[in-house]
């Protein structure tokens, strides 16, 4: 027997922010990615986001121009 499995598709989005830096829970928030900063520090800790490829457990870790989040089939963009 054969099993067809479906892979959802990775969407892309790029989110402009207007300084040097942005914390990682604050960029969940305002991607409308996390309900609330709540929802952001678990879904860290937990091992739900990856930064760059890589899964990342620091809700602090400072995002710059062109690094990418993912989270829940989504990829954003910081730009």
């Amino acid at each position: 027997m054969k099993i067809k499995v479906k892979v959802k598709e990775k969407t892309v989005s790029e989110i402009n922010i207007n300084t040097e830096f942005i914390r990682l829970d604050s960029f969940l928030k305002i991607c409308n990615a996390v309900q609330s900063g709540g929802h952001a520090k678990i879904v860290i800790q937990n091992g739900e986001v990856k930064v760059n490829g890589e899964v990342c457990t620091l809700r602090g870790k400072k995002l710059r121009t062109d690094d990418k989040v993912e989270f829940e089939n989504q990829i954003y963009i910081v730009k």
